[in-house]
């Protein structure tokens, strides 16, 4: 190591007590409108509105008029880059994004922060507001960011109520609880409906038989849902159309025990059932149901 390179010196540059400049009337009044929690530009000779203010215009060199417009305070993020580890001068100190915002009203865009939550929140044509800081002394900090507005609210829905079942459905809900699935035939249409019911939903006869069909059937048709629900197995799960053997009618039902992806129509499943000891009056009983790994069934057009 040479004598010469281990030479060096730490220089600082500083202006004691801050380097003082003039703001003028433009950039003066932009800055005293931020103060009272206001943004403004200024009109050009052919009408454009610059924010934040210049004294000339960019394209023509011309200078601007001495007409000044209230903009926003609302915006559109026009482009965006995302800041992952905050810097100790840098105005938020978690994550955040550095954006163009093109305030309403306005021409050109402004550079600021938007404090967005995540980088998944921020995108292009993102609406965008000021969030100020409570004591304002007239620079572009007063703005401390800008945030995302309010366009989604969860509101919790809960609705509370008693139900009685019938003749029908009761009787219906005694086989559950026993295991089986109890179904009424109608002798006129001979069609076997599940659950079980006492007229017929075709013909409007009386039905007096009433039949037992087999807990495993055939999904006709099913959805996937992506929104948690107490009673399904896991998230994604499937509500699913089975027609069990010996019925006429589907009767819908969780899919369970398989892969979302992997549900098919035509697929054979069968009822998964609670503990006896752990049964009652209730479509509960059922878990679910779940492949038999039997060949797939042909559906009928």
């Amino acid at each position: 190591m040479t004598a010469e390179s281990e030479l060096s010196a730490t220089h600082v540059l500083e202006f004691p007590g801050g380097y003082t400049r003039t703001t003028g009337p433009v950039i003066g009044r932009f800055l005293t409108e931020l103060r009272d929690a206001r943004i403004v530009g200024v009109r050009t000779a052919d009408q454009r509105t610059l924010v934040p203010p210049l004294e000339y215009d960019p394209h023509t060199g011309d200078p601007v008029t001495d007409e000044f417009v209230q903009v926003g305070p609302a915006g559109t993020v026009a482009e965006w880059v995302w800041v992952h580890a905050p810097r100790k001068n840098h105005p938020l100190d978690h994550p955040f994004a550095w954006a163009l915002i093109k305030l309403d009203g306005a021409d050109t865009t402004l550079v600021h922060a938007v404090d967005a939550g995540h980088v998944k929140a921020m995108r292009p044509g993102l609406r965008v507001r000021p969030r100020w800081r409570a004591e304002r002394i007239g620079q572009i900090t007063d703005i401390e960011c800008f945030v995302p507005e309010v366009t989604m609210i969860v509101s919790p829905v809960r609705a509370e109520y008693t139900l009685k079942p019938g003749r029908a459905l009761t009787r219906f809900l005694e086989g559950v609880r026993d295991g089986v699935f109890l179904a009424g035939h109608c002798a006129t249409c001979d069609k076997v409906y599940v659950p079980y019911r006492i007229s017929c939903p075709e013909c409007g006869s009386l039905i007096a038989e009433e039949r037992q069909v087999s807990d495993t059937g055939t999904i006709t048709t099913f959805a996937i849902n992506n929104l948690p629900d107490p009673r399904a197995p896991q998230v994604p799960f499937v509500s699913a159309y089975i027609l069990l053997d010996g019925a006429d009618t589907p009767m819908i039902a969780l899919v369970g025990d398989v892969p979302a992806h992997e549900v098919r129509q035509g697929m054979r499943v069968r009822a998964v059932w609670l503990p006896e000891s752990e049964r009652t009056l209730a479509m509960t009983n059922i878990k679910w149901f779940a492949p038999t790994g039997e060949p797939d069934a042909e559906l009928e057009n």
